[in-house]
């Protein structure tokens, strides 16, 4: 049964349930202060019948012997009865009007058992005795006779109970009225205080009808907060809060997405040139086996060639997909001093036409990380500065402590970077020449290899470029620690 209340209840929208629980609380409150109202009205009531009864009784009770038959002057309905010393009623009498006789009561055995009963509690208090030959309800008290006899005076109690009979109807009525007050006072405040819970209602469901599945990445619906104190306004609040991260999350995807896309097709286009010279030179070499063998090895050379340059992207490529894995490094004490020594070294070597500067301390930098992976980062940062700059442009490579970070940094005075590919100067391939040729670069994947690897040690690789004045800055923790 307790189940079967409990699974209604929690079927009953919340509105309902405050309703409900208001008015069974309202009902609750009332019916205890109904029922205090009435016992402490009847035991008021009870007390003064008491005192009347004291005085009847003290009335009857004048001489050696109570004229039980003769009550005049008594209050209507009082009741006079003489027990005897055997324990047997001997008389009895009823108080009437003035003018009319007396008659004796009509008492039954059970009535007399009850008065005999009761006549031996009552020596010490009223008591209230319940007489079924139509007398009703009585408050009686006994008083011992020099006789023996025991003289038991009641007074009626017919208008006590009329009296709180009247106030009980009088509390039904006005409670009942109260209840269906509250009642509809109550729904309209729940109605008004859960408003807002329609709100979110509303809210959440404009949500779920966006076509998320489709490509919508923006959740720009919010719930209005009005008052936040209130537990109302907090689950709005927090509701908004949580739809402001997943519209970022949805953004962020999106925005994976597109690079992930934009990634695949320029995979594609890097791949498919040397796939297509590959393609060409061996189907030349198929279709005119005995042709000039220098044209053939001409053809061999370039096919190597493409090969090559087609591994070399797809190790660039792998190399980004382990360092967004996460993969652990190899970690040891790498000099940068030396690193960037090394690095211009062999860029003087491989091209006389830049101007090359080298700015190191005298005592050994030494960091934590990778050192082949360091000596690329340096790599690409200096074929970059070589690649995009005009003969004759100065390049200076300087290595610097800067607290716990060892800082690297390339400057040129070239034409600087294009304004226009500043936020994208470290995404995959990202080039300046829009027609990909390679006679000025490769794929667009080495700044990208520079920042990933920087980040996997931990460090920060920023770009600040104007015309004449160009400088990519590598920060490196010196203790291998990432902050």
């Amino acid at each position: 049964m307790r189940t079967s209340v409990r699974s209604r209840l929690e079927r009953l929208t919340i509105r309902r349930r405050l309703a409900v629980g208001l008015v069974v609380l309202v009902a609750v409150v009332l019916a205890g202060v109904g029922f205090a109202t009435a016992r402490a009205l009847e035991a008021f009531l009870l007390g003064q019948v008491d005192q009347q009864l004291a005085q009847t009784s003290d009335r009857v009770h004048l001489g050696p012997r109570p004229a039980v038959g003769d009550l005049r002057g008594q209050p209507l309905g009082t009741l006079g009865v003489l027990i005897g010393p055997a324990g047997a009623v001997e008389a009895a009498v009823l108080a009437v009007p003035a003018g009319e006789t007396s008659p004796p009561p009509s008492l039954n055995e059970a009535d007399k058992s009850e008065l005999i009963s009761a006549s031996q509690q009552a020596l010490r208090a009223p008591q209230t005795v319940d007489l079924s030959s139509g007398l009703g309800s009585y408050r009686v008290t006994a008083d011992a006779l020099p006789t023996g006899e025991i003289l038991v005076t009641g007074l009626p109690l017919e208008t006590v109970h009329k009296t709180v009979g009247r106030l009980l109807l009088v509390e039904v009525v006005v409670f009942a009225a109260a209840l269906v007050v509250v009642g509809v006072l109550g729904a309209w405040l729940v109605r008004l205080g859960l408003r807002p819970l329609d709100r979110i209602t509303v809210t959440a469901r404009r949500v779920a009808a966006l076509p998320l599945d489709r490509g919508q990445a923006s959740l720009p619906d919010r719930v209005p907060v009005e008052a936040p104190s209130t537990e109302v306004g907090q689950v709005s609040e927090a509701l908004n809060v949580m739809l402001g991260h997943v519209d970022s999350a949805f953004a962020a995807r999106a925005a994976s997405e597109q690079r992930l896309r934009r990634f695949v097709a320029d995979a594609s286009h890097e791949l498919r040139t040397p796939l297509a010279s590959i393609r060409g030179y061996a189907e030349l070499f198929r279709r005119a086996p005995t042709a000039d063998p220098d044209d053939l090895a001409r053809a061999m050379r370039r096919v190597e060639g493409e090969a090559d340059r087609m591994g070399e992207l797809v190790e660039d490529l792998l190399l980004l997909a382990r360092l967004d894995q996460g993969r652990p490094l190899e970690r040891k004490q790498v000099d940068m001093a030396l690193l960037a020594a090394d690095a211009v070294s062999d860029a003087q070597a491989a091209d006389v036409a830049h101007r090359w500067g080298l700015d190191v301390p005298a005592e050994p930098l030494l960091v934590c990380g990778d050192e082949h992976r360091l000596r690329q980062v340096l790599a690409n940062l200096l074929s970059n500065a070589r690649i995009h700059t005009p003969a004759g442009t100065s390049v200076r490579v300087g290595v610097w402590a800067e607290g716990p970070w060892a800082v690297l940094a390339v400057h040129d005075d070239g034409p600087g970077f294009p304004p226009h590919l500043m936020p994208r100067a470290f995404d995959r391939f990202t080039r300046a020449d829009t027609a990909r040729s390679r006679d000025r670069g490769g794929a667009g994947l080495g700044l990208a290899i520079v920042a990933a690897v920087v980040s996997a040690h931990g460090g920060q690789v920023t770009l600040t470029s104007v015309p004449g004045d160009t400088t990519m800055t590598v920060r490196l923790p010196r203790d291998g620690t990432p902050r």
